[in-house]
């Protein structure tokens, strides 16, 4: 199965869209609560400094995570999976071959240069 093959339909890139801007919007939103959390203590300069890396950081990783192209949708979706921003209930509306291939994705049967 070579996932950057497959073909999305138009409701399957729909119900994609949704999962996608779901778990992007449930993270920015725990995100944010922790940078309020933390402003909330700012007393030093230090400390603004360790909230602005902590935001380069966070960038850094959303950016990587949050790749919205088909040939990798599937690693994405299999990813959020596994750390909880989305559940496989998000995802119906997927063809079952896209569907299993999450499953087989979020069950760590392949490597990352699987396809």
């Amino acid at each position: 199965m070579n996932l950057n093959d497959m073909k999305w339909s138009k409701t399957e890139k729909e119900t994609a869209r949704r999962a996608f801007e779901k778990a992007y919007r449930k993270e920015c939103a725990e995100m944010a609560a922790r940078i309020r959390a933390l402003a909330a203590t700012v007393l030093t300069p230090e400390d603004l400094r360790r909230i602005h890396d902590l935001l380069t950081k966070e960038r850094r990783q959303t950016d990587e995570k949050y790749d919205c192209r088909y040939s990798v949708l599937l690693f994405v979706f299999a990813r959020l999976l596994h750390e909880g921003w989305i559940v496989e209930t998000d995802l119906q509306g997927l063809a079952e071959d896209k569907i299993m291939a999450v499953r087989f994705l979020l069950n760590g049967s392949a490597g990352p240069d699987a396809g």
